[in-house]
């Protein structure tokens, strides 16, 4: 088993000690995201979880506890985001200088493979014209590459609940355009680039598609064979491959005006305020007339490696 930690919400940011608890009793209560009656018991033994993809803008609070995952005997890494996009667009992440001290300081504890960089998402429109997003990306480049051995990118995608003022998603053109630029920055620091959940092929670039979720990734680090599929849950374009997302929608206080996962940020502030760390879901207790079942959870290590 995978876990996603989580795509839903930033649970290292603003949810460290009720993950860490969660550990402590070796499970976590998931709701269905589509019908919140239904919740899902998934344990969180060591022997069951292959490995733990932790998705975050700002880790800092999970940095002090992470020897206690060591000891446990779990495999993770970090898709670490930092875009530099300020907190008119961000407004709840930290700044870029302090991001940076996090990654470095995260790097060091795990060494760069085990923290992917994400530039996600890529906005153009008004001032963030192709070369001054290009320009913002080369100066994290130039701090971030001999931290980490890959960067994920992906530009803006169109989501209906958006905030209606953020400049509309790039074309293939302007998506073109802006990755001819890209690339030879990276190359220029010796980093790789790949895209997730992007529909154009950028491989022209030097661009390759990969994976957040990244089955040969988590092989390389578990040392074995990975018995995979694509995530059927995500977008097509996306290559992650299949986890278990332990998160809930509409619990990130961070406020990014192009979230896709929170498209009700006063819900989500109250949500926040209202959350106990002890309680097994991240939204709570269940209230009793929920139907609960134990999630089955195959270990996926071991066996051929299958790709799509």
């Amino acid at each position: 088993m995978i876990l996603s930690v989580s795509r839903r919400t930033d649970i290292p940011a603003f949810y460290a000690d009720w993950w860490y608890r969660r550990v402590d009793e070796g499970f976590v209560l998931v709701p269905d995201p589509y019908d919140p009656q239904h919740i899902s018991r998934v344990t969180l033994s060591p022997s069951a979880v292959d490995c733990i993809v932790f998705w975050s803008k700002d880790p800092a609070p999970m940095l002090p506890r992470l020897s206690e995952l060591d000891a446990r005997g779990y495999l993770y890494y970090f898709t670490f985001t930092i875009t530099g996009w300020g907190t008119a667009l961000e407004p709840g992440t930290p700044d870029t200088a302090a991001a940076i001290d996090t990654f470095r300081t995260l790097s060091g504890l795990l060494g760069p493979a085990r923290v992917d960089w994400r530039f996600d998402p890529i906005l153009l429109g008004g001032e963030r014209t192709p070369k001054r997003v290009v320009k913002q990306f080369a100066r994290l480049c130039a701090q971030l590459a001999p931290l980490t051995t890959r960067c994920i990118l992906s530009f803006a995608d169109p989501y209906a609940h958006l905030d209606k003022s953020l400049p509309r998603p790039p074309d293939d053109g302007q998506i073109r355009d802006t990755a001819a630029l890209l690339a030879p920055v990276a190359k220029r620091y010796g980093l790789p680039l790949f895209t997730c959940a992007e529909r154009a092929d950028l491989s022209s670039f030097g661009i390759q598609k990969g994976a957040c979720i990244d089955p040969d990734k988590i092989s390389r680090l578990l040392g074995c064979a990975l018995e995979a599929v694509k995530d059927p849950g995500q977008r097509k374009a996306c290559g992650c491959v299949q986890s278990v997302d332990v998160g809930v929608y509409d619990t990130c206080p961070g406020g990014c005006r192009y979230c896709y996962a929170t498209p009700h940020p006063a819900a989500a502030a109250r949500r926040y305020q209202a959350h106990d760390p002890a309680a097994p879901m991240l939204t709570g207790w269940p209230r009793g007339d929920e139907k609960i079942t134990d999630r089955p959870m195959p270990p996926l290590s071991g066996g051929q490696l299958t790709l799509w």
